[in-house]
């Protein structure tokens, strides 16, 4: 563009420089916030705090392999009871470095496969990962058919299995572990086996849909109708806590197959868990009664919602580091946090004897 007169262009230079600095202010770079993440631009929104005219920049990291268990803390060390009446005694069949917590849709008092109720927890892990022995024992079962009895029974639903009677009992009765639907069995007949020793490799023998290892406690015998939840009987990851329910209709029956939404406080998972299903061959505790339990759920403030006679029903509870939260529900009473009453002196537990050296 040209002036007629320099006097012109000096004014037209010093008006542009003026409105440059007005914009830029004393450094006419346009500035970059790097934001974490979007929650910090909300946050500053709901304080008050004028968010910047400056264009942002959101510097998110690549997306890598979820890790597998490293935001889990270690377990407690077994035995594990903060309670009287609990009894976490079981290390889990799968190392730490592994998948090592029950699978969310395979719980126990679940029912699948045309109505069969599952006895165990199933853990996730890869094909061929070492499966160890929950703690100190004797083989007594390894091979086929333990669901059928039938030794060499390849059509068995258990696939390739181990039991484990334990050194110690609970209220005067023995205790036993299941480990199913190996690729190979490790251990043998009659060998005394310690915590953390390898007892076989997991694998997708018998009704399965995929490797994993299927785990069970039973309780004064070796059978399928004489099973426990494992989640009230394997530690917990340390600073982390169980939750378990009973969840009755107005007259105090058990409601079967309920869904049970666990809302943590700070709402980062939504749980979902459901009542026991009904059967024979499932076992409340014998202290709490219960028809469900969540188990490693992080210490914590938790809002559980059912649905109840078509209407939504919400209660509040906390979740303590290694230990047990008890609740109930009544239909039209509500909820309660009352424990049960103590049991009588016939009932108080044997404890795990220090296995010798």
């Amino acid at each position: 563009m040209k002036f007629k007169t320099p006097l012109i262009s000096i004014l037209f230079l010093l008006i542009l420089s003026a409105c440059v600095q007005e914009i830029g202010g004393a450094n006419p770079t346009p500035v970059v916030l790097e934001v974490k993440d979007q929650s910090q631009v909300y946050a500053e929104r709901e304080v008050g705090i004028t968010p910047s005219p400056a264009p942002f920049q959101f510097s998110l990291p690549t997306p890598g392999a979820e890790p597998i268990s490293a935001w889990r803390p270690p377990l407690y060390p077994i035995p594990w009871a903060m309670s009287t009446y609990d009894h976490f005694y079981f290390a889990r069949p799968i190392a730490a470095d592994q998948i090592n917590w029950p699978i969310a849709d395979y719980r126990y008092g679940g029912i699948f496969f045309k109505n069969v109720v599952h006895t165990g927890v199933d853990i996730d892990a890869e094909d061929g990962a070492p499966i160890m022995a929950a703690s100190p024992g004797t083989v007594v079962w390894a091979g086929w058919g333990l669901f059928t009895e039938t030794p060499g029974n390849e059509k068995d639903p258990y696939g390739l299995a181990v039991v484990i009677r334990h050194d110690f009992g609970y209220n005067n009765q023995k205790l036993y572990t299941v480990y199913a639907h190996m690729s190979k069995i490790i251990g043998v007949v009659g060998q005394h086996v310690e915590t953390g020793d390898l007892i076989g490799l997991v694998g997708a023998t018998g009704a399965t849909t995929g490797p994993h290892v299927h785990f069970e406690v039973r309780l004064s015998s070796n059978s399928f109708h004489h099973t426990l939840n494992p989640e009230l009987w394997i530690a917990p990851p340390q600073g982390w806590g169980v939750l378990v329910g009973r969840l009755m209709d107005t007259k105090g029956d058990p409601i079967s197959h309920m869904e049970v939404r666990l809302i943590p406080e700070e709402f980062k998972k939504i749980y979902v868990v459901k009542t026991y299903g009904s059967g024979g061959a499932i076992n409340p505790d014998p202290y709490y009664n219960e028809n469900l339990v969540l188990g490693d759920l992080p210490a914590g403030i938790y809002k559980v919602s059912i649905s109840f006679d078509k209407k939504e029903k919400q209660t509040w509870v906390e979740i303590f580091p290694g230990q047990v939260t008890y609740f109930t529900f009544k239909g039209d009473n509500g909820f309660g946090s009352e424990r049960p009453p103590a049991p009588t002196l016939e009932f108080l537990p044997e404890l795990p004897s220090t296995p010798t050296p």
